[in-house]
């Protein structure tokens, strides 16, 4: 019986010791789904908060993947679930337009993280702006925020917005590599045509011929270049970029139809040392 009543007092010992843990542990904190990216701009409404994050300091001119989490002002929580779209216009003084963007998705394996691209074809000026607008739906309810955004100038030409041989309009963004080295880097670029001012699906099935110089360097090539082709239905088009030495570089390009006609761009010689449709990058 002794035994039996120690053995009893021993487990009530534990179970009170496990409770007072339990009850004594500190409060789960939540993970900082944000750590690595910088907060941009906030766009709100009377409920809502939603924060723009990217892994620069501001939105630019040309190719943008924007990171996003909504905020509950009433408890200061995260949106887990959540469907949204966005639209771009910018307001010029004669006519307004909108720009290339992708579908915003949950970003894998993140609770309150949601993603896609913007292409700024152009920046903001004094009298020029741009504005975002989100719809997105929550619990079956339909919310709208909008706010004016801020689209400083590139110092290099990332982004070209131009007509082609065919009477087309399109819109070339240079994406990759974001860090060049002096390597052969993976080049990456979208490519899109305006279908009317607000809408500007992908272009699939093209072809970009890149031949990179340096000016500065009696304007000399690089080898093992490979030009950018698409492997999958509205991706973006991927090839390889040799670099051989840091500096300013042009990226002289041609964008070939499906029936390899040239739509834009010339071939680079010893009398024409420029295409008209390049992309810049110096590092």
């Amino acid at each position: 019986m002794k035994i039996l009543k120690y053995t009893a007092l021993l487990l009530l010992a534990i179970i009170t010791f496990s409770c007072s843990s339990d009850d004594d542990a500190a409060p789960e904190i939540p993970v900082d789904e944000t750590i690595g990216l910088k907060k941009i701009q906030e766009i709100s409404n009377d409920g809502h908060t939603i924060e723009l994050y990217a892994k620069k300091d501001s939105l630019v001119q040309g190719y943008n993947h924007i990171t996003l989490r909504i905020k509950d002002k009433k408890d200061g929580t995260y949106i887990k679930d959540a469907k949204l779209e966005w639209t771009p216009i910018m307001h010029m003084n004669m006519m307004s337009h909108s720009c290339p963007k992708s579908d915003i998705k949950k970003v894998l394996d993140k609770q309150t993280l949601y993603a896609g691209d913007i292409i700024f074809q152009m920046a903001q000026n004094e009298t020029e702006y741009w504005d975002l607008t989100f719809k997105y739906t929550i619990n079956n309810i339909v919310y709208t925020a909008k706010d004016k955004i801020k689209v400083p100038a590139s110092k290099k030409q990332t982004v070209s917005s131009f007509t082609g041989s065919d009477g087309a309009r399109y819109v070339m963004a240079y994406i990759e590599p974001e860090t060049p080295k002096v390597a052969q880097n993976d080049m990456t670029v979208g490519i899109y045509k305006m279908q009317d001012m607000m809408t500007f699906p992908a272009v699939n099935n093209f072809k970009i011929k890149i031949d990179p110089r340096m000016p500065s360097m009696g304007n000399h090539g690089s080898p093992n270049n490979v030009d950018l082709t698409q492997s999958e239905t509205n991706g973006f088009y991927k090839g390889k970029l040799s670099l051989t030495m840091t500096g300013y570089w042009k990226i002289n390009l041609q964008l070939l139809n499906t029936a390899n006609d040239v739509l834009k761009g010339e071939t680079v010689t010893a009398e024409n040392t420029a295409s008209s449709l390049y992309f810049e990058i110096e590092f």
